[in-house]
């Protein structure tokens, strides 16, 4: 696992809630929530953010 460098980071959003994501080990999280509370994650595979809304993984509200 590898941080993606600051400047690319710092342009990623997610596509569902336009949070800014935050790494957190090999995937990235919606530092928003969406209308119901949720959070997503996304997987970082080979150092590629994939940013796919149908590829998101969802984070129920707690």
């Amino acid at each position: 696992m590898s941080n993606l460098p600051t400047q690319l980071s710092a342009q990623l959003r997610c596509p569902i809630t336009a949070s800014p994501l935050i790494q957190h080990g090999s995937t990235l999280v919606s530092s928003g929530t969406g209308a119901h509370g949720e959070t997503y994650s996304y997987r970082i595979v080979e150092g590629i953010p994939v940013l796919l809304a149908e590829e998101a993984t969802l984070i129920p509200h707690r």
